[in-house]
């Protein structure tokens, strides 16, 4: 971890330091603590600070060189941290046999897909003070990973974009367990994702299910960590039964394995 010179607190007249890790790779939530009440921004976008000056933020798959987190105190002095950013290989994923209309959709289907796909991002813009993304991750289902984040795929030999989370191989009707504590911001049955289910954790960080089975949580509902949210399914574009879990810091992906190795 980066430590800077810490800053005094007017209250109890105690330093407290300003904390990034020096490195982090493609796809990582990054945390990093301020002293309470400073003003803290990165590449343009305010970020919120926690009573006891939390901050998250994430770092793309594509992102290269380095984040820079500029930091104003509450006695109005400027910080500047530069967090390196550490690339990755991204291999080839082919997957085959999944149904060809969810691989080059008609065009009504893809107009459907793209409003679909709409109403889910704009669930993401949400900025609710809420903790639940500080909390150590559980996975919410255990099985072998089938899928990695950041992988490029190829769909019945057609390219497509390169995948936005992580699969876990489980069998139909597992219990889908809430990795974090939130609030369920979307709950529905999609064409390309099947029963889907968006979670979000505050500070812009939010979790994805997909090709759900069941859902057996309603928009609005408050979850805890390790609640059952819903059941494994092959929904959607899928070839088995199996449970995506995606990541986002507003409309950044991350990768939940990073997640979870913060945890180790």
């Amino acid at each position: 971890m980066l430590l800077l010179a810490g800053v005094m607190t007017e209250a109890r007249g105690e330093a407290i330091p300003i904390t990034f890790p020096d490195s982090v790779q493609q796809g990582s939530m990054v945390i990093g603590r301020v002293p309470p009440g400073s003003r803290v921004q990165v590449a343009g976008h305010a970020l919120r600070v926690t009573g006891y000056g939390t901050v998250v933020f994430g770092v793309g798959r594509d992102a290269s060189g380095a984040e820079t987190v500029d930091i104003t105190t509450p006695d109005g002095r400027s910080r500047q941290i530069s967090v390196a950013i550490t690339p990755r290989d991204w291999p080839i994923e082919r997957i085959d046999g999944v149904p060809p209309k969810t691989v080059s959709p008609p065009p009504e289907i893809a107009q459907r897909i793209r409003r679909e796909q709409a109403a889910v991002s704009a669930e993401r813009a949400r900025n609710d003070d809420r903790v639940g993304f500080a909390q150590t991750f559980l996975r919410p289902v255990e099985g072998r990973i089938s899928g990695r984040f950041g992988n490029q795929r190829i769909y019945n030999g057609t390219p497509g974009s390169a995948h936005s989370g992580m699969d876990i191989a489980a069998a139909e009707g597992t219990p889908v367990k809430a990795p974090a504590s939130g609030v369920i911001t979307f709950a529905d049955d999609l064409y390309l994702t099947g029963g889907t289910i968006l979670l979000d954790h505050g500070y812009g960080v939010s979790s994805n299910f997909l090709h759900l089975s069941r859902i057996d949580v309603d928009v609005g509902d408050s979850v805890e960590q390790g609640d059952v949210i819903g059941l494994v399914g092959s929904t959607g574009r899928a070839t088995g039964p199996h449970l995506h879990w995606g990541m986002n810091w507003f409309d950044t992906r991350i990768d939940p394995l990073l997640v979870l190795d913060r945890a180790q």
